[in-house]
């Protein structure tokens, strides 16, 4: 599954979002919804206008995309993030496109 843009980095509202988060194992079944996920960082790839931010949490991975044109300040924090860091994000949850499915191991 793949985040939309609709990011939220994380903030000191932490206490309504830790009530309100979502397990990434539990993201597939929330294609369309809003939904708050924390995890470390597990990877990141900067491809100059998109940053690929794979999050990770005790349930699984998953991906997030940062589009650099949408919020620019956003986006500048997102090229911050490094391996290991904790986060929390705020997103609509969109699903892969099938073409994307074979790069899925």
């Amino acid at each position: 599954m793949m985040y939309t843009c609709q990011h939220k980095l994380l903030n000191k509202d932490m206490e309504s979002m830790v009530s309100d988060r979502t397990c990434i194992g539990d993201v597939p079944g929330q294609v369309g919804k809003k939904v708050t996920v924390m995890g470390w960082v597990h990877t990141r790839r900067d491809h100059g206008k998109l940053i690929f931010i794979d999050l990770r949490d005790r349930s699984g991975i998953l991906q997030t995309v940062f589009f650099g044109g949408n919020n620019p300040e956003l986006f500048e924090q997102a090229s911050k993030l490094r391996a290991e860091f904790v986060i929390a994000l705020t997103g609509t949850v969109a699903p892969r496109r099938a073409a994307d499915d074979r790069l899925v191991a």
